[in-house]
């Protein structure tokens, strides 16, 4: 009642402009709904990464492997002095031809000799010693045969003439090792052969075992190559070895393996390996560059795929697999490695898609978009 009669005393005026402002006000309201109704929904889109891929083939081709080697003999001899000294002469050089007994190099002999000069006084002196302790012990045993000395007087000079007698047979000896080691200040050639290395020059002074120069005996010639562990099995099962030559490139030679070291060099890592060379032509000569071929001659189907392929983070290699545009890592056993190729042993078939670029950020079940899909 009381707001009906509020109405009655209101002006008409006021009261259309307040119908007005509602009337405004409802239909804001209203416009904003019916614009929200018909606005359309926001889509969230992934991001879907673009990858490079290849299709797994598999390769039954025998692999061959090339060692670079140099030419070396059969038989080498490393010689050195049994004594110190100064190198005073050098008959021989390098790639000379020397024969058994040749005199090679001389060390100085001065000290060598006086200590010669010195042992053969010392033999003089003994000798004469000698001499006159044999002369009183004569004596002395005539004396005691006539009774005039006793048992201990004739026992003095024997022992002095066992003594004399010593002393001749060391100083013997030292003049015989000093004589000795004057000859050794003469390095002689102990076989016919090709000087191949010479370390020294006159002038040096060398230890009595430092290595001075290498002959190579006539006859045989080998190759030297280094191979690494983890084709030494491979290398004991090979069937075919080539091997051909910097210098004489339509000169191709058959070989065989006839030594293998028991143990890997201590810098390299690397075992040294001597190929014997069947029926090598005379033009082959020593510390020629060589470079054999190494044949399995066995077809045995492998998967390779790119280094890149590889993605590892803990303790084994894993491999991107695509299947349905979908990513998952899966563990792989790889073997040898050659060039940007690496083998795989176990862990994929042939036909199964993998990543190759972008290995990095991808995460397992992620969806990707591919591009390539050559075969490996």
């Amino acid at each position: 009642m009381h707001q009906l009669n509020w109405l009655l005393h209101v002006p008409r005026k006021k009261i259309l402009h307040y119908g007005l402002i509602t009337a405004i006000i409802v239909s804001c309201i209203t416009s904003g709904i019916l614009w929200s109704r018909h606005q359309p929904a926001q889509t969230i889109t992934e991001d879907i990464p673009l990858v490079r891929t290849v299709v797994i083939g598999s390769n039954s081709t025998a692999q061959d492997y090339i060692y670079s080697g140099e030419v070396r003999g059969r038989f080498e001899s490393q010689l050195a002095f049994q004594v110190g000294g100064k190198v005073t002469k050098r008959f021989i050089e390098l790639g000379s031809t020397v024969r058994a007994g040749e005199v090679l190099m001389q060390i100085d002999s001065k000290d060598l000799q006086q200590t010669v000069n010195s042992s053969s006084a010392q033999v003089y002196s003994a000798e004469s010693q000698l001499k006159l302790a044999k002369n009183n012990l004569s004596r002395y045993q005539q004396l005691y045969a006539q009774g005039a000395i006793s048992r201990a007087q004739l026992d003095q000079y024997q022992n002095e003439y066992e003594v004399a007698s010593a002393s001749v047979q060391q100083t013997s000896a030292q003049l015989s090792q000093g004589v000795n080691q004057l000859n050794y200040s003469l390095l002689y050639a102990d076989q016919p052969g090709i000087i191949s290395s010479i370390s020294v020059e006159a002038g040096q002074v060398v230890s009595a075992g430092q290595m001075i120069l290498t002959i190579v005996q006539d006859g045989e010639r080998e190759i030297e190559i280094s191979v690494p562990e983890n084709r030494i099995e491979e290398l004991r099962k090979a069937t075919q070895f080539k091997v051909a030559f910097w210098a004489l490139p339509s000169t191709t030679v058959e070989g065989k393996v006839r030594e293998i070291a028991p143990m890997a060099d201590a810098t390299t890592r690397t075992y040294k390996v001597r190929i014997s060379l069947i029926n090598p032509p005379q033009e082959i000569k020593l510390g020629m560059t060589a470079a054999v071929t190494i044949n399995n001659a066995m077809q045995t189907a492998s998967l390779t795929i790119p280094l890149s392929a590889v993605y590892q983070t803990g303790s084994s290699p894993e491999v991107w697999v695509i299947k349905d545009n979908v990513v998952n890592l899966r563990s792989v056993q790889t073997g040898n490695f050659s060039g940007n190729q690496i083998q795989i042993l176990a862990g994929l078939n042939p036909g199964e898609t993998i990543v190759t670029a972008g290995v990095q950020k991808l995460r397992p079940g992620q969806k990707v978009r591919t591009i390539g899909g050559d075969n490996s």
